[in-house]
């Protein structure tokens, strides 16, 4: 895998550069379109190739080790065949849901046993064990098994956290490099930073993760219930120390505003369940602004979603026609919702690719920001 940094916008820290993985290349800033099961939700292959024009999606090792299992995918010969989509793949650990369910699972150092949100089975995840589910599954890039802690956090709890996701670290990387891909192509680990919301934690933990040397780094434990500006204070913090030529992922991160501030302060991949969840109850985010398609004053409107957009799901579907599935309760009205969300999303992070290639991003961006926020 190869990052290649082609322009930074001479008024921000915005980068646009190039990621080549051995199922294609990605153009940076990219935002990733969640697909946690091997799905996008709501969204077919075609669409999101066609319509979104998505060039990497991601799975989640916890719900694909639980559904379909190993077996499955490793039979089909990896998650690429198994759902055909032949672009790169990036899977989380599945640490984010392991520590979500709190009242079934146990820490220590060997690693988390939890049980199945499906049947209530007992499993373990430990680093090794999480290095080999994902060669199993083979993402194109893989993530670091780590601790999510909690906001607010106790700073005890999250430097005893970080030491230990410091070590979990250590550990993945030690079986990634004496193992081999399954699927005769390279898989690259992103590590992750941590560290709460505590500048020194965050500081040590990027110094650290810098010092490991793999082919990107990820930034986690944000957007997690703490507020925007101390999203950003910590982002910023850790964009300085991380290496200028790898690619930075800010994981889970989040509104289309959101995107624009944290591209503006040097991150360039993100991930973000947001575009399809609120699509599903009938939020439209568009280059005008946030549009509550459900609302009554969209029933005589029969202009298209978004024109500015273009693709066939956003310029052939009117905004009455949407209202109309929505209150008919029909699912075709949370498909073309969900594949509009995510065009815009990824028509929001070219644009910005576009405007930091051309220098004019530190411009384009307060105007851009505000009509973003916009409730139509």
């Amino acid at each position: 895998m190869t990052f290649d940094l082609l322009a930074q916008d001479p008024g921000t820290k915005a980068r646009a550069g190039l990621l080549t993985t051995a199922h294609g290349a990605i153009e940076t800033p990219i935002f990733m379109p969640v697909g946690t099961a091997g799905t996008v939700k709501a969204v077919g292959q075609r669409e999101l190739k066609q319509d979104v024009q998505a060039q990497i999606i991601l799975g989640n090792t916890y719900h694909l080790y639980l559904r379909p299992g190993l077996d499955v995918l490793q039979a089909a010969g990896g998650l690429h065949k198994f759902n055909g989509w032949d672009r790169p793949i990036l899977t989380d650990s599945g640490g984010y849901q392991v520590f979500s369910l709190s009242g079934t699972r146990k820490i220590k150092e060997e690693g988390v046993t939890f049980r199945s949100h499906i049947d209530g089975s007992k499993h373990l995840f430990s680093p090794e064990g999480v290095m080999d589910i994902q060669r199993r599954i083979g993402a194109d890039i893989i993530m670091a098994f780590d601790e999510c802690t909690p906001w607010p956090c106790e700073y005890d709890y999250a430097r005893r956290s970080l030491d230990m996701t410091h070590r979990w670290l250590k550990r993945c990387i030690q079986r990634l490099d004496t193992t081999e891909p399954l699927y005769g192509y390279e898989q690259n680990l992103f590590p992750i930073v941590q560290g709460s919301t505590f500048k020194d934690l965050r500081k040590q933990s990027a110094e650290f993760i810098a010092e490991q040397g793999r082919a990107g780094n990820a930034i986690g434990g944000l957007s997690v219930g703490e507020p925007a500006e101390l999203m950003y204070e910590m982002t910023e913090l850790v964009c300085d120390i991380l290496p200028q030529d790898k690619p930075r992922y800010l994981m889970g991160v989040g509104t289309p505003a959101n995107i624009l501030e944290n591209i503006a302060l040097g991150v360039d991949m993100f991930d973000c369940v947001m575009p399809t969840r609120n699509a599903r109850n009938g939020m439209l985010f568009t280059t005008q602004g946030i549009i509550n398609v459900t609302n009554k004053k969209w029933e005589l409107d029969f202009s298209p979603i978004d024109e500015t957009l273009g693709g066939h799901v956003s310029t052939f579907y009117t905004k009455a026609y949407m209202r109309h599935l929505f209150q008919a309760k029909e699912m075709l009205g949370a498909q073309i919702a969900s594949a509009h969300n995510l065009t815009f999303y990824l028509w929001l992070v070219k644009e910005a690719r576009k405007q930091i290639l051309a220098g004019t991003f530190a411009a384009w961006k307060p105007g851009m920001v505000e009509k973003l926020m916009t409730r139509l």
